[in-house]
């Protein structure tokens, strides 16, 4: 994964675990804006997500968080 994703990532799951609580769940779809406006990026982070880790489409953003800090 690369260092921008990471970062992506970890920001995302930090913002929404302080708004929402440690019981947030999370997509991938949430590290990007409505516009796909970074077609690679995404793909990089759907391979991730979905068949590197086959995880569920939503998933608590403390295990997503937990996974990536550990990359």
């Amino acid at each position: 994964m690369n260092t921008v994703l990471k970062h992506k990532i970890l920001e995302i799951c930090d913002k929404k675990i302080a708004a929402k609580g440690d019981q947030v769940g999370i997509s991938f779809y949430a590290f990007f804006k409505n516009k796909n406006d970074n077609p690679e990026l995404l793909m990089e982070a759907a391979t991730w997500w979905i068949q590197t880790h086959k995880l569920d489409h939503f998933e608590k953003a403390v295990k997503i968080k937990k996974l990536v800090e550990h990359l």
